[in-house]
């Protein structure tokens, strides 16, 4: 009833790239960093109410606790992660943004199908320090629901701003969470951030061996803890997770427990898919449900260890190198505990979820490369077919009731993982090879010698905004390339 996903469904082909477990993983040392002291606490909630969500967002440096340790980080209100921001179908969203840092940024609202201009989801917009804007768009009707992700999206200064602290949740209610046996489960949100607490991160800065490789930070959290505690009161557990790392990947297994895969980026899938591992990029997201049927206990979340980058590829500067502790290649390590006691007893996973239609055929083909190599006067960079990012130059243009597909091909020696901003996509081919089962994304891993084939169906909004590679060091460094949506 519930199929279980082996190494041949590996999802890259799958999308949110689903992997099952490796023996040899579970022989690497397991570093747990901090014992767990606290449940996890959930951010500030602002909730649409008859029909309108309004709030007010300030980007500023802020010093906070991270376990322990007080630092200087980067925030959305005083807070990391960021409030969460929950609406529905139709709402109409109304964010004052005032900017308190000492560099420009602006706000992205990933995963969300908005206009890209202004008001609304303009990546291209600069609001100076000590400015301020107001974002306001509607949630269209046919909405699906999500769980999206806001964060900075300033080109040059999205990887040191987001690296500092900067991210948040906004979910967008709908459907899935009224499927009886979804809606009866516990709900935990999971913002998944690393940090380097030896930085100041109110600067523009950054190792550049540490930029090439995509910086990652020694500090693993979970709604800015370290090693929270997760207590299940209800015999089905529904975690929402989402990576708001900038560069690291994780790859996540609880112990003695399946995962049971209900939505990825872009919506849900069709039914729950069993698996023992799931391995989210950068900017990636997934819904599971976790059923507690293991008896009472304590059974750690853990993120395993992961080659991002072809064999010897950066080890210095992603090692201890890079910033002073082991890298996540090698180690494995606990970022939460999750408990229960005799009296929960498991509840039903639902056999059905949403169906996913498959979308037309395309129209259009398309190749996009990516790899990196050197540009006059840039030093090394990030390419996207062969061009580094160029503010004043379209890359692609599209005609808006059009569907087409994109063969991603990465030639580089490091996984990038691709995201288009305001359409998602279906993934139908890995590898040259078809994908059986269809379902939505917005991000892509694409790894290493490998290529990704999906198909855009570009719908609504005319206008321009990007696609690019979401370890966002690489991002800064280029790879990214402009779309003009045609009407």
């Amino acid at each position: 009833m519930h199929r279980r996903d082996f190494l041949t469904l590996s999802t890259t082909s799958l999308g949110a790239t689903l992997l099952t477990q490796c023996s040899s993983s579970r022989s690497n040392p397991i570093t747990q960093n901090a014992s767990p002291i606290a449940t996890t606490v959930a951010a500030e909630l602002y909730q649409s109410q008859n029909g309108q969500l309004d709030l007010a967002l300030e980007a500023r440096p802020s010093v906070l606790k991270i376990g322990n340790q007080s630092s200087d980080l980067l925030s959305y209100s005083g807070r990391i992660p960021g409030p969460r921001i929950e609406a529905k179908p139709g709402d109409r969203v109304r964010l004052k943004f005032r900017n308190a840092l000492a560099s420009p940024t602006n706000l992205h609202f990933h995963g969300l199908h908005i206009p890209p201009t202004r008001p609304a989801d303009n990546p291209f917009l600069r609001i100076a320090p000590g400015d301020q804007t107001t974002y306001e768009f509607t949630i269209p009707q046919d909405h699906p629901s999500v769980t999206a992700y806001y964060h900075p999206h300033l080109h040059g200064y999205v990887a040191q701003q987001i690296f500092g602290g900067l991210g948040g949740i906004f979910v967008v209610r709908g459907a899935l969470d009224q499927i009886p046996e979804v809606q009866a489960a516990q709900e935990e949100f999971l913002f998944l951030k690393d940090f380097d607490l030896s930085q100041n991160f109110n600067s523009r800065s950054g190792h550049m061996g540490m930029q090439m490789i995509g910086r990652e930070g020694n500090v693993l959290t979970i709604n800015g803890q370290i090693a929270p505690r997760i207590k299940l009161t209800k015999g089905l557990l529904r975690l929402r997770i989402v990576n708001a790392s900038t560069s690291r990947f994780y790859r996540l297994a609880l112990e003695k427990h399946s995962l049971y895969l209900i939505a990825t980026d872009a919506g849900a899938i069709e039914q729950p898919r069993e698996l023992s591992e799931l391995l989210l990029s950068p900017g990636e997201r997934a819904e599971v449900l976790i059923k507690a049927d293991q008896g009472a206990g304590q059974y750690r979340l853990l993120n395993l260890p992961y080659e991002r980058a072809a064999m010897g590829m950066g080890r210095g500067m992603m090692g201890r190198g890079m910033m002073g502790e082991p890298d996540n290649r090698s180690t494995t390590n606990v970022l939460a505990t999750l408990s229960y006691e005799e009296d929960v007893q498991p509840q039903a996973l639902p056999d059905k979820l949403i169906p996913v239609s498959r979308l037309a055929k395309p129209s259009t083909q398309r190749q996009f490369t990516m790899n990196h190599g050197m540009a006059p006067g840039q030093g090394m960079v990030f390419l996207i077919n062969g061009r580094p990012f160029a503010p004043d130059r379209v890359d692609t243009q599209v005609k808006l009731g059009s569907v087409e597909d994109w063969e991603i091909i990465n030639t580089g020696v490091m996984d990038h993982p691709f995201h288009l901003h305001t359409n998602r996509f279906q993934i139908i081919e890995q590898n040259g090879q078809p994908v059986a089962t269809p379902m939505w994304k917005d991000t892509v891993l694409v790894k290493t010698g490998e290529s990704v084939k999906i198909r855009v169906a570009f719908q609504d909004y005319p206008g321009k905004t990007v696609y690019h590679c979401h370890i966002l060091d690489h991002e800064d460094l280029g790879m990214m390339g402009i779309i003009e949506m045609m009407a």
